[in-house]
C-alpha cells in the first residue's frame, strides 16, 4: 500500500529529476517513466480562445519518433483551427515541458505541444503557442534586447456552487460561496459562524475570515510540483472567494506555458475539494472584478533596459517608449488582453479600474504603473494593469510585447505621468484623460483597423488576426447582442 508520504516522496523525486535536467533528453524521460511506473502519456495544447485540450496514449506507444513526427488529430473540431476539408493536424510534444500530472488516477507524464501542418511540416499559424515564441525571435532580430521578462498576477474566484442556463424562453446564472457576504443572514439548518468578508473588504484578512487559505496553499504546493514557480498567495478584495496566487517572472513563452498550467492546477485542486474556480473577469455584480496585471521588462547582455536611476520612477527613456506603444495601441491590444464581453463589466469608470490611458508611479487606476517597492535595477519593471485572466496568455503576452516594441521603434512618447487622484480632478482636467474602449465590439473594430504592429516578424499573421476577429464577432459578440438580458425584464416588461 502506498501512503501519502510515499506519494509525496515520489512526487519530489520526479520533480527533482525534471528540475535538475533543464535540457531533458529522451533517455532521461525513459528513465523517469520506468522509475515512476508511468502508465500514460498526455498531450496538451491550447485552442484559439485559450482553453487547454488534451488526449492520452498508453505508455507503450511512447517513442522517440513522437518528438519528430508527432501524432495526428482533427483540427476542425478545435475552436479557431481548421475547416473540415483541411482538418488533419499534427501535435509535436515539447520535451522540455514534461511534468508528472498530479490529477490523473493512473500515473501520467504530460507534455505541452506545438501544432504543425502535416502537409508543410511548418508551425501552424493559428497555434497560439507559436506567437510568443515568434515574438521572442523578433525581439532578438531587432537588436533592442535579447530577453523579455513577464510576470502576471492572475486573480480568480472560488465558488461552492455555479448554475447557469440559456434556452429560448429563459436565461439565468447563479453563483454562491459560503464566505460570500450575501450569506451573512443565511439559515439553512446549519450553524452560520458569521466570518464573511464584507463587500470590497476581502484584501488580506486572516483565517477564519479567510476560509480559503488552506485550499490556496494546496494549490501552491501543486503548482510547485509541476514546475510553476508560485511565490505567494492571499485573499483578494472581493467577497465570495476572490483569490490570487502570484508566480515568479519568466521569459515570455515560458510564462505563457506557466499560466496555462496555473489555470489547469487551480481548477483541478478546487474540483478535488468540491469547489469550482472561474477566471471570468466580472462574475459578481457590484464587487471587484478579477484582473491579471502583467509586469514586463527588457534585458540585454544581463542589463535591465528599463532602469535608469534618477528619472521618473527610475525608468529609462526606452521604457517610456515601451509604455507609449502600449498606450498608443491600447484599443486594438485589448482585443487580446481583455477578449471577452465580460471583460468590459470590469473596465468601467468610477470603480478604480485601470482604464485611464496614462502611466504613474503608484496610481492603480492608470493603465500602466511603475512599481516602487524597490529601487534596485533587477526589480525595475512596468506593470500593465488592464489585462484580465480570461485572455489566452500566448496571444496576450505576444501582443503586449509587439505593442511595446513598436513604441520603441517609432519613439512613441506616452502622455505625461499622472500621480494625482484621478477621481478628485476637476471635470475639465478629468475630461482630458483618455480611457480604454468600453466594449468588446469596440476593441475588435480597433484591431481590424490597427494591427500592422502585430504583423512584424510574422509574429501574428493576417490569417490569425482575421480568424480571431470573425470568431469574436460571430461566437461571442452576436450571442450577447441578440439575447434579451435578465435586467431588461425589470426595466421594460411593463412598458
Amino acid at each position: 500500500m502506498i501512503t501519502t508520504n510515499d506519494k509525496d516522496e515520489l512526487a519530489n523525486r520526479e520533480s527533482n529529476l525534471l528540475e535538475k535536467d533543464s535540457r531533458l533528453t529522451y533517455r532521461s524521460l525513459v528513465r523517469l517513466i520506468k522509475e515512476s511506473k508511468v502508465e500514460f502519456v498526455d498531450l496538451k495544447f491550447t485552442d484559439l480562445p485559450g482553453l487547454i485540450q488534451h488526449f492520452s496514449i498508453p505508455v507503450k506507444e511512447f517513442n522517440q519518433d513522437l518528438f519528430v513526427h508527432g501524432l495526428g488529430f482533427d483540427g476542425s473540431s478545435i475552436r479557431g483551427f481548421q475547416s473540415i476539408e483541411e482538418s488533419d493536424m499534427l501535435l509535436i510534444p515539447d520535451i522540455k515541458t514534461a511534468f508528472i500530472d498530479p490529477f490523473m488516477e493512473h500515473r501520467t507524464l504530460s507534455f505541452i505541444c506545438n501544432v504543425k501542418d502535416p502537409m508543410t511540416l511548418k508551425r501552424y499559424s493559428r497555434d497560439p503557442r507559436s506567437v510568443p515564441q515568434k515574438a521572442e525571435t523578433y525581439l532578438n532580430e531587432t537588436g533592442i534586447a535579447d530577453l523579455a521578462y513577464c510576470g502576471p498576477e492572475p486573480e480568480f474566484y472560488i465558488f461552492d456552487e455555479v448554475r447557469f442556463d440559456q434556452t429560448y424562453n429563459q436565461g439565468f446564472y447563479f453563483v454562491d460561496s459560503e464566505e460570500g457576504f450575501w450569506n451573512s443572514g443565511k439559515n439553512n439548518g446549519k450553524p452560520n459562524l458569521g466570518y464573511k468578508p464584507r463587500y470590497k473588504e476581502g484584501y488580506f484578512p486572516a483565517p477564519p475570515m479567510d476560509s480559503l487559505h488552506n485550499l490556496r496553499s494546496t494549490m501552491v504546493k501543486t503548482l510547485l510540483k509541476v514546475g510553476v514557480d508560485a511565490e505567494l498567495h492571499h485573499h483578494e478584495v472581493g467577497t465570495g472567494g476572490q483569490s490570487e496566487i502570484t508566480i515568479r517572472f519568466n521569459t515570455l513563452a515560458n510564462m505563457a506555458d506557466s499560466v496555462m498550467k496555473y489555470k489547469y492546477v487551480v481548477k483541478n485542486v478546487a474540483s478535488m475539494n468540491n469547489k469550482t474556480v472561474t477566471f471570468m473577469p466580472k462574475p459578481i455584480f457590484m464587487d471587484n472584478g478579477s484582473g491579471m496585471h502583467v509586469h514586463l521588462s527588457l534585458w540585454k547582455k544581463g542589463k535591465n533596459l528599463f532602469f535608469e536611476s534618477g528619472g521618473y520612477g527610475d525608468i529609462s527613456e526606452l521604457a517610456e517608449y515601451f509604455i507609449g506603444g502600449i498606450l498608443h495601441h491600447s484599443s486594438s491590444l485589448l482585443a487580446f488582453t481583455n477578449p471577452t464581453t465580460n471583460s468590459f463589466r470590469r473596465l468601467v469608470p468610477g470603480y478604480e479600474a485601470p482604464i485611464n490611458l496614462i502611466y504613474s508611479r503608484r496610481n492603480r487606476s492608470a493603465c500602466v504603473r511603475i512599481p516602487m517597492y524597490s529601487r534596485k535595477e533587477k526589480t525595475k519593471r512596468i506593470e500593465f494593469r488592464t489585462p484580465d485572466p480570461s485572455c489566452n496568455p500566448y496571444l496576450a503576452f505576444g501582443a503586449i510585447l509587439m505593442a511595446g516594441l513598436d513604441g520603441i521603434e517609432r519613439g512613441i512618447k506616452p502622455p505625461p505621468p499622472m500621480d494625482k487622484d484621478l477621481y478628485k480632478l476637476p471635470p475639465e482636467e478629468r475630461a482630458k484623460i483618455k480611457s480604454v474602449p468600453s466594449s468588446l465590439e469596440s476593441v475588435i473594430d480597433a484591431l481590424e483597423e490597427d494591427h500592422e504592429y502585430l504583423l512584424k516578424g510574422n509574429v501574428f499573421t493576417q490569417d490569425l488576426i482575421q480568424v480571431w476577429i470573425d470568431y469574436k464577432r460571430q461566437k461571442e459578440i452576436d450571442v450577447i447582442r441578440l439575447r434579451p438580458h435578465p435586467a431588461e425584464f425589470e426595466l421594460y416588461f411593463d412598458i
